[in-house]
């Protein structure tokens, strides 16, 4: 996630490059152009360029505003996986209250922890297990390798073991519901966290609006006919350049978990829970927050 309000040049020119390099080609062209057939051409008023721009800032502002909804989204679930990870925990502090109980509370919340972990990476498109070898037991890792979702594995492993405590008597059955329900907001969350990741933001929207915006460039250009092409290319390239930053900035908050710097920043996250839920453990060790190296968490 952003989170430096002066982001380094390399990183904004970075996202656009491209873009730029094709209006700078577009821009040449269309001005050889003109100037070899600069009496053949019909005027092309400024008015026509004016409207067009006007038109893709309107297309623009309503697919920021859908993008961010998204990515709003996405931090609000994860913000309630942090509430709902430390209430898991705090629970089974208040019911199951006998001393024997507290290696499978330990085992039950860095299996929690590992979900969490888990999750991200899993929403990342990353291998889901990576580092979680000091969290799970081998027989949670081995019975994890038969399930396509991992974090839905170690959800059933902990249901499992929540209905093996009920059954011995050590939870009441309003606990019993208590821990269910939990559980079942656990596995809310993760489903709304993949439907944001599964489904697609129309292609076609960001390509038809992309298309606009060199159409936009060259109109432009043509208005600009007789214009010294000193002044009219870096015209051009700036006035797109505000578009094309628009656009990108859009598409890349539309999907925020697709481990770039403007995504929802998962793994940190995950390392403050872990943190936190430690520490409820009664753990002196615990790990440091993840310290940023550059303008974006992790």
């Amino acid at each position: 996630m952003l989170i430096e309000n002066r982001l380094p040049f390399r990183y904004i020119f970075g996202t656009i490059k491209y873009e730029m390099l094709i209006v700078f080609i577009l821009g040449i062209i269309i001005h050889l152009l003109t100037e070899q057939f600069y009496y053949y051409l019909p005027d092309m008023p400024l008015t026509i360029a004016t409207f067009l721009g006007t038109a893709i800032s309107v297309l623009l502002s309503f697919k920021m505003s859908q993008s961010y909804d998204r990515w709003w989204e996405a931090r609000k679930i994860w913000g309630a996986i942090v509430n709902d990870s430390r209430s898991y925990v705090l629970q089974m502090q208040a019911f199951l209250t006998n001393p024997e109980l507290n290696p499978q509370i330990k085992t039950m919340t860095y299996r929690q922890i590992a979900w969490n972990y888990v999750l991200g990476r899993s929403l990342r498109g990353q291998e889901p297990l990576e580092g979680c070898e000091n969290l799970l037991t081998e027989q949670d890792i081995a019975e994890l390798k038969k399930h396509n979702n991992k974090a839905l594995g170690i959800l059933q492993q902990n249901v499992h073991q929540i209905s093996d405590l009920h059954k011995k008597g050590h939870i009441s059955d309003f606990m019993h519901v208590q821990f269910n329900n939990i559980f079942i907001r656990f596995s809310d969350n993760m489903g709304m966290a993949e439907r944001i990741n599964n489904t697609v933001f129309p292609t076609t929207y960001r390509l038809y609006l992309h298309l606009t915006i060199y159409l936009f460039v060259v109109i432009l250009s043509i208005g600009l006919k007789g214009v010294l092409v000193y002044y009219e290319i870096p015209l051009l390239m700036l006035l797109s350049m505000l578009f094309f930053l628009l656009e990108k900035t859009a598409y890349h908050l539309q999907d925020p978990f697709r481990n770039r710097p403007s995504d929802t920043n998962v793994t940190t996250i995950a390392r403050s829970i872990e943190i936190n839920l430690r520490q409820l453990l009664g753990e002196e060790s615990v790990p440091a927050p993840i310290q940023r190296d550059s303008f974006y968490s992790m």
